[in-house]
């Protein structure tokens, strides 16, 4: 049985599928609207829905509409600007050519989220749970480094954006769970999701006067194309609700390490969907990460 403490277990578990869902449904967009016209959509169509999840939020709880200190808006706009200037990395590592080591670098975002945390929030940081981080770590990497790819460690161009895109990530994490952490007299379920209201919100005003200034026929597009949307944006709203449930239950390191469960919903897909067999290697890791989370849930 789950106490409220230990949520953010199952809690991470939905928000990693629904995230796995919305990404299916954004690479259907991305064609005709371009990378950044289908990442607004997350934003612009979310956005509406987490208003939605936050009155229904206040209506079960009886919560009044909290009022966040000052210390609130910074840790916020971190948060969300460092989570846009992620997504704009990753971007750019796609298109490098060493496009394999820059994702395996990528994966370092639960260490550099679990040091963040630490410094910055004051995180419990015990050696059981930087022993869970690690291994899950290096099982993840070893899982996603392909056998005769390209393994330029040394091109310091693609390290670098791998590494610094890690780091956005895990600070945009550390922002959303500081701004959580700030709102008082409030349950948790009400402060993350007027977190989220006012994340998606910073998001959706930067996204779309970037887009209305560099491509505003992209804005045209994203609106004639409402109905595919206006799913692709629940499904981003859905999954981020449970993502700021969980930072608002624990460290944000702990959340970020247990998503890596992902890369087994992708080993499993490709398994039973597309029969492709498992390598020793791609087994090696797959054992890293299961160890590795389950000795982080048992810390």
């Amino acid at each position: 049985m789950f106490t409220v403490a230990s949520l953010w277990i199952p809690f991470t578990f939905t928000a990693a599928a629904g995230q796995v869902a919305r990404n299916a449904m954004q690479r259907q967009l991305t064609g005709p609207l371009g990378t950044w016209g289908a990442t607004n959509i997350r934003f612009l169509f979310g956005f509406p829905f987490a208003i939605l999840f936050f009155a229904a939020v206040l209506a079960g709880t009886g919560d009044a509409l909290p009022r966040p200190t000052t210390a609130f808006w910074p840790w916020l706009l971190l948060g969300a600007i460092c989570q846009i200037v992620a997504t704009g990395l990753m971007l750019v590592a796609m298109n490098e050519r060493s496009f394999v080591v820059t994702t395996a670098y990528l994966k370092t975002e639960a260490i550099q989220t679990a040091i963040f945390g630490f410094v910055f929030l004051g995180d419990d940081l015990t050696a059981l749970k930087v022993l869970a981080i690690l291994i899950a770590t290096v099982g993840v990497v070893i899982t996603a480094l392909r056998p005769g790819g390209d393994k330029s460690f040394t091109d310091l161009r693609p390290t670098l954006i791998g590494l610094v895109s890690a780091a956005a990530f895990a600070l945009s994490a550390n922002g959303y769970r500081g701004a959580i952490i700030t709102i008082h007299g409030a349950s948790f379920v009400t402060a993350a999701t007027y977190t989220l209201v006012f994340g998606l919100f910073v998001q959706t005003l930067v996204l779309t006067i970037y887009l209305l200034v560099r491509a505003p026929d992209v804005l045209k597009s994203i609106l004639r194309m409402w109905k595919p949307s206006l799913l692709a944006g629940f499904m981003g709203a859905f999954a981020s609700q449970f993502w700021f449930l969980s930072f608002a239950l624990t460290a944000a390191a702990n959340v970020r390490t247990l998503a890596l469960v992902e890369v087994l919903f992708a080993q499993g897909v490709a398994y039973y969907s597309f029969k492709q067999p498992f390598s020793a290697r791609e087994l090696f890791g797959i054992v890293l990460i299961v160890i590795g989370v389950g000795l982080l849930v048992a810390a």
